[in-house]
C-alpha cells in the first residue's frame, strides 16, 4: 500500500459520507454515517453481524461516562460487539493520539461494565437508543448464562499507531480491544476479508501432522491433532468468525453444546478421537516447525484460519470447558487441513469446500447453487432494467444490486472512467439506490408473512432478529422462484416502501422514538396483513415514490405501533419480545383504530394492467447491449494508447494489445462488434481501469476535438451524393467501386446508414482534394 491509494481511499470515504448526509434525512451526522460505512465493512467481512448504529453518550459531573455508536448483540448471547467511534472531517488523514484512543476505549468499557448491574439501566433515558441493550444485558437471563466474549472496537478514520490493550476482564468476562483505522479498513477494502492468524508454537501448544505429498496446483492436505485446549481458547477469543462465512450463513451457526460431545468429554475424555469425525479446516498457509526426539512435523502457525466443517465440534468443547470448568487435556481433535495454492480464486475455492464438506446438512451444495444463480439473475436485471423518471425529472436510473461487497465501487470505477462519466454514472446509479443481499431479504421479508405448511417461517419477527437470521429465512423460503422483471419490479416496489417507511419514521432529535429497526419492518407488514396484500407496487415502481397519503398512514401505524410494543413488552425488553413469533401474533389482531379506506386508490385493481414479462433472452440482449455501448464510449484514440501501454508494460498479452488494435479501428469506422471482441474488450477495460485509469483521462478532449470537427463538416444528404456522382462521372478521381457505392445510395440500392455515410465521407473528402466543392 502506498500514501497515493490511501489518500484517494480517505478522499472516496469522505465523498461517500457527504453523498450520504445530502440525501440523508435530518438528524443525520457525519459521525454515524462514517459508523454505518465501517460496521457494513466489518459484517461484509464477517467481523460483525446484526449490527445497530446507534448513539449514546453520557455526561455527568464527573465528566463522560460512557459513550457508544453502535453495538451488535448476537443471536445466541454469545458475543456483544461494541463500537466506538472518533472521526474527522479534514481533508487529509489525522492520527490519533494513543491518549485519545485509550481515552475512548474507556468510555465503551464503561458502558458494559455499569450495563450489567441493574440499577445502571434506571440512569439511562428510555428513549435513548441503547436503553433495549441496557436493559437486556442487565435483565436477560441468557446473557448471564451464554455471553463468553465482548469485543470491542475502536473506529476511526484516522491513523491508530500505538500500541493499545488486546485484552481485560470486566466483571468476570472476557473483553477483547480491536482498533479499526484507516489502514485497517483499506486492507478490508482491498482483501474483503482479514485473516485470522494463529501462532500455536507460541502459545505452547503441539500440533503434530503428516503432509499428503500428492502435488497440484490447487492445494495441498495436510492432517493434524489438534489439543481441546488449544481449540478452545481460539475459540474464546474468534468465536464464530472461526467459522468460513458462507456456512455460518447458510447453517445457522448457534454456538451451543452437543450433548453428546459434551458427555464423552465429562466422563470419556480419552475416547474422543475415536468418537468424533473431527473438523475440516482451511488455510491460506502454513508454517511447520519439527519436533524433538524424532517425534516428527508440527503446525507452528497457520495464516487464514478457517472452520469450514466442525464448528458445533468446536463450540462444544469450548463451553463445556467454560461451564463445567472440567480439564480437558485428553481431549484431542483430528484436523484435516487445505492449503489453498489457487491465490487468484482461493474465496471462491474456500467457499466450495464448505460447501461440500457440509452436505449432510440441512441447506446442501445445491440449495447454494440455485441460490447463487438467482442472484446471479438478479444481478443481470439491475443492470438493464432502467426505472421510471420521477416526477419532474427526466433521466432514467438504476438499482443498483450489488451481489458481493465493493461492486458498486468498482463498477463506479469501471464506467467512471473520467470526470465526466463519473458524473454520469453516480446520476444513473444513485448511491441510496444501491442494495445488498441483506437489505433485499429485509425489505421482501418484512412485506408478507410466508408459511410452510402450518409453520411460520417469514414475518416481521425474523426481520427483527437480524441480517444474517433474516437472510437465511429468506433463502430457504422466500427467494425459490427465478428473478424476472416482474419480480424485480415487485422487489424494488417493496424497498421504495421500507426506505421511505425508514424515512418517515426520521432521525433524532425528529424521530417518533428509538426502536426504528422494531417499529419500520412490523408497521409494514401489519400494513400488508391488513390489506390483505393488495397494495399497488406496481404503482409504486412507475412513480418510484410513496403517495402522501400513504406516507401519512405509516407515520400514524409506526406511532401507534411503537407505542404498543413498549407497552406491551414483557418487563419493558421489547427488543426480545419483537424477536418472537407471539409478538408477531398479537400485533396482527390489533386494529389501532386506524381507518385503511383512504388508500383504496393504491390498492390493486381487479383487473390489474397488463405487464409485460421479458424473456432471459431479452434480458440477455439488454446486458449485451449496454456492454457494447460501454466499448463505444471510449474513444479510438483512448484503444490506440492502450495497446501502446499494454505493449510497452506487458501488463496485456499480446491477442490483448492486438485486440485493443482491432477494437479502436472498429469503433472508429462504426464497424460491427463481435461477441468475442466484446468480451476481451471488457476484460481489456477492466485491467486498465485497475492498473492504469489515467489512460481515460485525455478522453473528453478527444471527443471535445472530434465535435468541433464535426461542427464544421457537412451533413451526408442525397442532394449531395447527387453532386458528388455527377462531379466524378465528369471528373473520374474516384475509384470505380467507390464511384459504383455511392451511384448505388443515389439510385436507393443501398441504404444510408451511419456506415455508409462514414464511407461517404471518406469519398468526399478524397475529391474535395482534387477541387470539389460543395
Amino acid at each position: 500500500m502506498n500514501n497515493k491509494e490511501l489518500n484517494k481511499f480517505y478522499i472516496d470515504i469522505q465523498e461517500e459520507i457527504n453523498s450520504n448526509l445530502i440525501s440523508e434525512e435530518e438528524g443525520t451526522n457525519p459521525e454515524q454515517i462514517f459508523t454505518e460505512i465501517v460496521l457494513s465493512f466489518l459484517a461484509d467481512a464477517g467481523e460483525t453481524e446484526n449490527y445497530r448504529v446507534c448513539y449514546d453518550e453520557k455526561i455527568s459531573k464527573r465528566g463522560v461516562e460512557h459513550k457508544i455508536n453502535g453495538y451488535s448483540l448476537y443471536e445466541n448471547y454469545e458475543t456483544l460487539d461494541l463500537f466506538v467511534t472518533i472521526y474527522n472531517s479534514d481533508e487529509t488523514v489525522q492520527s490519533v493520539t494513543k491518549g485519545d484512543a485509550e481515552k475512548t476505549i474507556d468510555r465503551a468499557a464503561k458502558f458494559f461494565r455499569n450495563s450489567i448491574y441493574k440499577d445502571y439501566v434506571n440512569e439511562i433515558e428510555e428513549s435513548s437508543e441503547i436503553f433495549d441493550l441496557a436493559q437486556t444485558l442487565a435483565n436477560v437471563p441468557e446473557v448471564k448464562e451464554f455471553l463468553t466474549r465482548v469485543n470491542i472496537f475502536l473506529i476511526s478514520n484516522g491513523d491508530i499507531k500505538a500500541d493499545l490493550k488486546t485484552s481485560d476482564k470486566i466483571a468476570g468476562y472476557t473483553v477483547f480491544y480491536r482498533a479499526i483505522d484507516i489502514n485497517y479498513l483499506f486492507n478490508l477494502s482491498v482483501k474483503s476479508r482479514m485473516p485470522i492468524e494463529i501462532d500455536f508454537e507460541k502459545s505452547g501448544y503441539k500440533v503434530p501432522c503428516i503432509v499428503n505429498e500428492t502435488e497440484n496446483s490447487d492445494y495441498q492436505s495436510w492432517l493434524a491433532i489438534i489439543p481441546g485446549i488449544a481449540l478452545a481458547d481460539i475459540y474464546e477469543e474468534y468465536g464464530a468468525r472461526l467459522l468460513e462465512q458462507n456456512v455460518r450463513s447458510f447453517l445457522q451457526f448457534t454456538g451451543k453444546i452437543n450433548n453428546g460431545i459434551r458427555k464423552t468429554i465429562l466422563g470419556e475424555q480419552h475416547m474422543f478421537m475415536a468418537y468424533n469425525n473431527g473438523i475440516a479446516v482451511t488455510a491460506e498457509e502454513i508454517t511447520i516447525c519439527i519436533l524433538p526426539n524424532n517425534q516428527g512435523k508440527a503446525i507452528a502457525q497457520v495464516k487464514d484460519f478457517q472452520i469450514v466443517n466442525g464448528g458445533q465440534t468446536t463450540a462444544s468443547i469450548y463451553h463445556t470447558w467454560k461451564k463445567d470448568k472440567v480439564d480437558i487435556s485428553k481431549v484431542f481433535v483430528p484436523v484435516k487441513l487445505t492449503i489453498v495454492k489457487d491465490r487468484k480464486n482461493f474465496s471462491e475455492i474456500v467457499g466450495r469446500i464448505a460447501e461440500y464438506a457440509n452436505t449432510q446438512n440441512k441447506v446442501s451444495a445445491s440449495d447454494l447453487s440455485s441460490n447463487k444463480e438467482n442472484h446471479v439473475l438478479l444481478e443481470k436485471l439491475s443492470r438493464t432494467i432502467w426505472a421510471p423518471p420521477l416526477t419532474g425529472e427526466t433521466y432514467q436510473t438504476r438499482w443498483f444490486f450489488e451481489r458481493s461487497r465493493g461492486q458498486y465501487k468498482n463498477e463506479r470505477i469501471r464506467f467512471g472512467l473520467n470526470p465526466t462519466k463519473r458524473k454520469q454514472f453516480d446520476k444513473q446509479n444513485p448511491r441510496n439506490q444501491m442494495f445488498t443481499k441483506e437489505s433485499l431479504a429485509k425489505f421482501i421479508n418484512a412485506y408478507e408473512e410466508v408459511y410452510n405448511g402450518k409453520k411460520l417461517v417469514i414475518g416481521p419477527h425474523i426481520v427483527v432478529r437480524g441480517s444474517q437470521k433474516n437472510y437465511a429465512q429468506f433463502l430457504n423460503y422466500n427467494f425459490n422462484k427465478k428473478p424476472d422483471n416482474i419480480w424485480f419490479e415487485d422487489a424494488i416496489a417493496n424497498a421504495i416502501l421500507f426506505s421511505s417507511a425508514e424515512k418517515v419514521y426520521g432521525v433524532k432529535p425528529n424521530a417518533i422514538g428509538d426502536m426504528r429497526y422494531i417499529t419500520v419492518p412490523y408497521s409494514i407488514a401489519w400494513l400488508g396483513f391488513k390489506l390483505n396484500y393488495k397494495l399497488d407496487l406496481y404503482k409504486i415502481w412507475k412513480e418510484q415514490s410513496l403517495s402522501d397519503i400513504l406516507k401519512s398512514k405509516l407515520h400514524e401505524i409506526m406511532s401507534k405501533m411503537e407505542e404498543l410494543i413498549k407497552t406491551k413488552a414483557p418487563g419493558s425488553l421489547y427488543g426480545e419480545w419483537a424477536k418472537k413469533e407471539e409478538c408477531w401474533n398479537f400485533i396482527k389482531e390489533q386494529n389501532f383504530h386506524i381507518d385503511l379506506d383512504v388508500l383504496k386508490s393504491g390498492l390493486e385493481n381487479k383487473t390489474p394492467e397488463k405487464r409485460k414479462k421479458l424473456s432471459e433472452d431479452e434480458t440477455q440482449q439488454a446486458e449485451t447491449e449496454a456492454s457494447l455501448n460501454r466499448l463505444k464510449s471510449i474513444h479510438f484514440k483512448t484503444w490506440k494508447k492502450i495497446e501502446n501501454w499494454g505493449r510497452e508494460t506487458s501488463n496485456l498479452s499480446q491477442y490483448q494489445f492486438d485486440m485493443a488494435y482491432t477494437l479502436g479501428n472498429k469503433i472508429k469506422s462504426n464497424r460491427a462488434i463481435t461477441d468475442i471482441e466484446r468480451n476481451q474488450g471488457e476484460i481489456i477495460l477492466n485491467i486498465v481501469a485497475d492498473q492504469n485509469a489515467e489512460l481515460f483521462y485525455d478522453m473528453d478532449e478527444f471527443f471535445n476535438e472530434e465535435q468541433k470537427v464535426e461542427i464544421n463538416e457537412v451533413e451526408i444528404t442525397l442532394d449531395l451524393i447527387e453532386k458528388i456522382v455527377q462531379w466524378d462521372k465528369k471528373n473520374k478521381r474516384l475509384d470505380a467501386y467507390k464511384y459504383g457505392f455511392m451511384a448505388d445510395l443515389l439510385n436507393g440500392k443501398k441504404t444510408l446508414t451511419e456506415r455508409n455515410k462514414f464511407l461517404a465521407k471518406l469519398n468526399l473528402k478524397t475529391i474535395e482534394k482534387f477541387g470539389f466543392r460543395n
